[in-house]
C-alpha cells in the first residue's frame, strides 16, 4: 500500500487524494516529531505562567476573557470539542472526512499548533485503521475554519461520538478505537482548539473537485468535438493561429484538444455544401474552446490558491519558534476561509457555464430544424419513437440546478459567537454545493456524449475521425447501445455517466490523439 510521509511541509495535492480516495497510509517524519516536541515546549512553558494566554489558559471566542486555572484546563479542552461537535443533517462522504483529517494532521505536523507528538500519532493511527468519524452536512460557517466538522473528528480521537469502521458500519468511536488497539487521547492545553481551527474541510473538497474538473474539462472538449462532427460543422475555427491572437492559455488548450479529436474526420467542413448552407456554426459549437478555455483558466487559478493553502499552517493561536528554541503564541486571523471560498464559488460558476453550453449542443442535435439532416430527437421512427427527447429534459434540469448552485455562498456572511466572529466565509457551504455541481456536470457531459455518438452513427455515409470511432467503440463496450428503437434509457445514461466519471472517455481517445490537456 502507498504510504504518504507527513513532515513539517511539502504535502502535495496528490498526497491528499491518495489518502482521501486511495486509503494510503500516513507516517509522521522525524522532522515533524521534532517540530511537534519543540512547539509543545513553548505551550507548556506558557501554560505554567500566571498570565493568561489565549487558547492555552483562557476560554474561547467571546468567552476568551475568562482565565482558566490549571485544574480545569483538561476539562476546558475536552469541553470545547464536545460543545463544538454540534453538526446536523446527513453524514458527509468518507473521502471528505479523510481529507479533512489528513489536512488537519498536516497542519499539526508543521509544528505551529503546539499539539503533542502522541496526539498527532493517534490521528495517523485512526486514518490508517480506516476509521472515519461521522461528520454532518451542516455546522460550519467557514470561520473560524470548519469548526463543527473538525470537532466531530476530534471527538472520535477522544473515543466519543460515532464513526464508520473500515467495513462501512457506523459504531461508537470508542469501540472502533479499542478494536484497533488505539488508545483515546486526553487533550492538554491548547490541543482541543488546535484540532478544530482550520480550513481543512473546504480545502480537501477543493482539491478533490479540481482533480475531477480537470478530467471533466478534457471530457467536455471531446464531446464538443463529437457534436461538431455530428452537426457537420467546421474545424477551421479551431486553427491555432486564431487562438494565438487571443492568448488565453485555457482557450488554446481546449482548441488543441478538439483539433486532435477531429483529426482525420470526413464529417467536418460540410456546412456550406447543404441545401441551406451556413456561413458559420452556432455559438455553442463555434465558441466551445472560448467557454471551456475560460473554465480551464479558472481551474488554474483555483489550483494556485489550493497549493498556497496546502502550504499554510492554519490555526489560532499559532506557535512561533525562533532559531534559539524560544517561542511565542500569537493570535491571528489566518483561519478565515475567504481565499478558498472565493475559488470554490468561482469553479461552480465556470462549471455551470460549461454545462449550459453542452446542453445547447445536445438540443441542437435533437432538433430536426437545426441538426442538418438528422432525424428528430435522433429517433428510429419519429412519432412512434421519442428518441432522446427526455434525455435532453434531464440534461436541462441538471443545468438549471447548476445555475442555482452558481450563486456564490461566499457573498454571504452571518454573525456568530456574540458578534466576536462577525464576518464569516461560508467556504464549507461553497464546497458542498460545488460537489453537487461536479456530479451534475458529469451527467450533463454524459448526455451530450450519448447524443453525439448516436448522431455520428446515424451519419452512415461519412466516416468520423479515428478518435471519435475509438470513443464510440469504448462506449459500446461499456454496455451503451447505439441507435435503434426506443428502450429504457436510464440504465444506459447511468452507464455513460460512469464511463465519463471514471475517465473512460479520455482513456479511449488518448491512444489515438496522444495526451490531451
Amino acid at each position: 500500500m502507498h504510504t504518504v510521509a507527513v513532515g513539517t511541509s511539502g504535502t502535495t495535492v496528490e498526497d491528499v487524494i491518495a489518502v482521501a480516495r486511495g486509503n494510503a497510509r500516513v507516517e509522521l517524519t522525524d522532522d515533524a516529531r521534532t517540530a511537534l516536541a519543540a512547539a509543545r515546549q513553548v505551550v507548556d512553558a506558557l501554560a505554567a505562567k500566571p498570565e493568561p494566554v489565549y487558547g492555552v489558559s483562557t476560554g474561547f471566542g467571546a468567552l476568551a476573557t475568562r482565565h482558566i486555572g490549571h485544574d480545569l484546563r483538561t476539562q476546558l479542552q475536552r469541553n470545547i470539542v464536545r460543545s463544538h461537535a454540534a453538526g446536523m443533517g446527513p453524514s458527509v462522504e468518507r473521502e471528505v472526512v479523510r481529507a479533512l483529517m489528513f489536512l488537519r494532521l498536516k497542519t499539526v505536523a508543521s509544528g505551529h499548533t503546539g499539539v503533542r507528538p502522541e496526539v498527532a500519532q493517534t490521528m495517523a493511527d485512526v486514518l490508517n485503521a480506516g476509521i472515519t468519524p461521522v461528520v454532518h452536512e451542516y455546522g460550519s460557517l467557514g470561520c473560524s475554519g470548519d469548526l463543527a466538522p473538525l470537532s466531530h473528528c476530534a471527538l472520535a480521537l477522544m473515543g466519543e461520538g460515532d464513526a464508520e469502521g473500515p467495513d462501512g458500519t457506523v459504531r461508537p468511536a470508542g469501540e472502533l478505537l479499542a478494536a484497533h488497539g488505539i488508545k483515546p487521547v486526553e487533550l492538554h492545553e491548547k490541543e482541543g482548539l488546535a484540532l478544530l481551527n482550520g480550513t481543512d474541510g473546504m480545502l480537501g473538497m477543493l482539491i478533490m473537485a479540481l482533480a475531477d474538473l480537470k478530467r471533466l474539462y478534457t471530457s467536455a472538449d471531446i464531446t464538443a468535438a463529437l457534436s461538431l462532427e455530428a452537426l457537420l460543422g467546421t474545424a477551421r475555427v479551431l486553427a491555432p493561429e486564431l487562438h494565438a491572437i487571443r492568448p488565453h492559455p485555457g482557450q488554446a488548450a481546449a482548441a488543441a484538444n478538439m483539433r486532435a479529436v477531429l483529426d482525420g474526420s470526413e464529417l467536418t467542413g460540410h456546412f456550406q455544401e447543404e441545401e441551406a448552407p451556413r456561413v458559420q456554426d452556432a455559438y455553442s459549437v463555434r465558441c466551445a474552446p472560448q467557454v471551456a478555455g475560460a473554465g480551464r483558466d479558472t481551474l488554474a487559478h483555483a489550483q494556485l490558491v489550493a497549493e498556497r493553502e496546502l502550504a499554510a499552517a492554519v490555526d489560532n493561536p499559532v506557535v512561533l519558534v525562533d532559531g534559539s528554541g524560544e517561542g511565542r503564541v500569537e493570535s491571528n486571523g489566518n483561519f478565515h476561509g475567504a481565499p478558498v471560498a472565493y475559488v470554490l464559488d468561482f469553479l461552480a460558476i465556470a462549471a455551470a457555464d460549461l454545462g449550459s453550453i453542452a446542453e445547447r449542443r445536445t438540443d441542437r442535435l435533437l432538433d430536426k430544424n437545426r441538426s442538418h439532416g438528422l432525424p428528430p430527437f435522433l429517433a428510429d421512427d419519429a412519432g412512434v419513437d421519442s428518441g432522446l427527447m427526455i434525455a435532453q429534459y434531464t440534461q436541462a434540469a441538471l443545468v438549471s440546478e447548476m445555475k442555482r448552485l452558481a450563486v456564490p455562498a461566499s457573498a454571504d456572511s452571518i454573525p456568530s459567537s456574540a458578534m466576536q466572529e462577525d464576518h464569516v466565509s461560508m467556504g464549507w457551504s461553497a464546497a458542498r454545493k460545488l460537489r453537487t455541481t461536479v456530479d451534475n456536470l458529469t451527467r450533463i457531459i454524459a448526455i451530450e456524449l450519448y447524443a453525439s455518438t448516436r448522431a455520428i452513427e446515424l451519419r452512415r455515409s461519412l466516416s468520423p475521425a479515428p478518435a471519435s470511432r475509438a470513443a464510440i467503440a469504448a462506449l459500446r463496450s461499456a454496455g451503451v447501445e447505439g441507435p435503434g428503437p426506443d428502450r429504457f434509457l436510464a440504465p444506459e445514461l447511468a452507464a455513460t455517466e460512469a464511463f465519463v466519471r471514471d475517465g473512460g472517455l479520455v482513456a479511449a481517445v488518448e491512444p489515438v490523439t496522444g495526451p490531451l490537456a
